[in-house]
């Protein structure tokens, strides 16, 4: 019996997925699996994969023919996952000996749906600790509580997904997948709605987890008009949390935070080119004008003055609607 599948998805990190595989062998148990997931490299980080696959104990190789980003390599991994826990490992984070066995002890004696981890975030020779923002740790809680207040930073806003350690069930109930096509923020709509619709989470102080921040392949480095799916995903995020049972108290923190990071991507213009930069402003003006407006205005009233200046510019842009509902994106 499998009684872990860690899924780790690889693209063009051939410098840094030496260290993702070495950390893995630090992680070796028999009744764990690591999905190695190869979203069409071209730098040579097939090679390494299909070295690591026959050299690592109870790992498998599955390779994409064309890419499809991030989202669709966890999904190829999530369909062959056998586990009764998964857990996530990006190809260029690494892991410390032992990580997942104290992951999968401390989860099962708190026996919730899932939890969420503290890590190590590095960036070049720096070092700094990130922790999940929610207290207590170690107690079992209602996920769906944690998403609020609105006007803090909470669980939602810490969406990585390879924080944490995640049942089976969920994968089972289709939480666990992410959306096809988002190529950036695609953690986004679903953390929400693991907060939405699991039963029981916890989160743990555990160190052992190191975020390589700053890789220059990442999207986040780059002029790619594929940062631009951001905004696709905050749209989705925005029209399901609409949809949700509580959605008069949970819409005010979805368009608190669209708003926020639309306003740090504006403030960010300078380092894309012309054309997708014109692209951004246009198409957040319409992001803005899709809100519902009611909410929409209480946020910018509790931003700070400078980034909701920002935001009040944009949405008086020319040819911009301006919309009217009260409901969802």
């Amino acid at each position: 019996m499998v009684k872990l599948s860690v899924i780790v998805p690889f693209f063009n990190v051939r410098a840094y997925a030496p260290d993702t595989l070495k950390s893995l062998r630090t992680n070796l148990r028999e009744d764990f699996e690591f999905i190695l997931v190869d979203d069409r490299s071209t730098d040579g980080t097939g090679e390494l994969l299909l070295r690591a696959r026959d050299e690592i104990p109870g790992a498998t190789l599955h390779r994409h023919e064309v890419n499809g980003g991030i989202a669709a390599a966890r999904n190829t991994g999530l369909n062959a996952a056998r586990g009764e826990y998964i857990a996530f490992l990006d190809g260029d984070d690494w892991l410390a000996p032992g990580h997942f066995a104290e992951l999968l002890a401390r989860t099962e004696a708190l026996g919730c749906d899932f939890v969420r981890t503290a890590h190590v975030r590095v960036e070049g020779r720096s070092r700094s600790v990130r922790r999940v923002p929610h207290g207590p740790c170690g107690a079992v809680g209602d996920p769906r509580a944690a998403i609020l207040p609105a006007t803090r930073t909470t669980s939602v806003d810490y969406a990585y997904a390879w924080a944490g350690l995640y049942h089976r069930r969920l994968l089972d109930r289709g939480l666990l997948h992410f959306p096809e096509g988002l190529h950036t923020a695609e953690d986004r709509p679903w953390i929400w709605r693991l907060h939405r619709e699991a039963e029981s989470f916890a989160v743990l102080n555990t160190l052992s987890y190191f975020y390589r921040r700053g890789v220059a392949t990442s999207l986040t480095r780059t002029g790619d008009r594929r940062r631009l799916d951001f905004l696709r995903a905050y749209d989705r995020l925005v029209a399901e949390t609409a949809a949700d049972r509580d959605a008069e108290a949970l819409l005010p923190k979805a368009v608190r935070t669209y708003c926020a990071v639309i306003a740090h991507h504006l403030g960010a213009l300078d380092t894309l080119e012309p054309s997708l930069a014109r692209e951004l402003k246009a198409s957040s003006a319409a992001a803005l004008a899709r809100l519902p407006q009611r909410v929409l205005d209480e946020a910018l009233d509790a931003m700070d003055d400078r980034r909701a200046a920002r935001l009040r510019r944009l949405r008086r842009r020319p040819g911009t609607a301006k919309g009217t509902g009260d409901g969802g994106g």
